[in-house]
């Protein structure tokens, strides 16, 4: 047991499965939080049980701070104190600004960014405690460009990165890193229903000339949380393939 747990929000499917899959390999046992996808997630913690992983799946809803909190206390339970906290989880749609009800920009905010607050002050007091830990928040490269009829996401993913940097300098005297990872368009279910035609048309904007995949996110994660980025905090790594200038 080397004493490095992770939870990862929002890790059922897409960007948290790979970053759950990613922290397994090197070495973390991983907290797996899902919200709908029971199914996804147990099917996870199965293959990396298989492959000698120490994986549990807790269900809660982000947006809800006593399950935020249950989720952690069992998270220590069964697999110790959290040293690393991938806060992932998020949701995403596209609607003209004029027809974004109370109920969709509340729940917005509710999940992509109270998520976030829920979760980072669930896990802060034994990091605070051991003046260690690391914090790896997931915003967007629409929290650092606007988007046409994403204004609600994309209002979220900014105040996502106000908070990573904002929180970084609050626990850097601490000894605790907070960064960012803003992915591009990743080949995930969530963007999958924009269409084949939009989905083109988005890795032709792409430089490199694809859409990312989960795995080069996690890769990104995974280098934030490491030891090689010890001196790094504050700061937001964008992985989009050159879509932003």
């Amino acid at each position: 047991m080397s004493g490095k747990v992770a939870l990862i929000t929002g890790a059922s499917r897409g960007i948290g499965r790979a970053v759950a899959a990613r922290l397994a390999r090197e070495g973390y046992a991983v907290g797996i939080n899902y919200h709908e996808r029971k199914d996804k997630a147990d099917e996870l913690v199965t293959e990396l049980t298989a492959a000698g992983c120490r994986a549990v799946a807790i269900q809660a809803d982000v947006a809800v701070r006593a399950e935020v909190d249950a989720m952690v206390r069992r998270v220590e339970d069964e697999l110790g104190a959290v040293t690393l906290l991938v806060s992932n989880a998020g949701v995403a749609g596209q609607a003209l600004f004029q027809d974004v009800t109370d109920e969709l920009w509340e729940r917005y905010f509710a999940v992509n960014l109270n998520g976030a607050r829920h979760a980072i002050q669930a896990v802060l007091p034994h990091m605070l405690h051991e003046h260690s830990g690391c914090i790896v928040t997931v915003s967007s490269i629409w929290g650092l460009h606007g988007a046409s009829c994403e204004v609600t996401y994309s209002c979220t993913k900014h105040a996502l990165i106000g908070l990573t940097r904002s929180l970084a300098m609050e626990l850097a005297p601490s000894g605790i890193r907070v960064n960012c990872v803003a992915p591009g368009v990743i080949d995930t279910d969530m963007v999958q229903v924009l269409g084949q035609e939009t989905l083109d048309d988005l890795a032709r904007q792409t430089p490199l000339g694809r859409l990312g995949r989960p795995e080069e996110i996690a890769a990104a994660v995974a280098f934030l949380a490491s030891d090689e980025a010890g001196f790094i905090t504050g700061q937001v790594l964008t992985a989009d393939g050159g879509f932003l200038p």
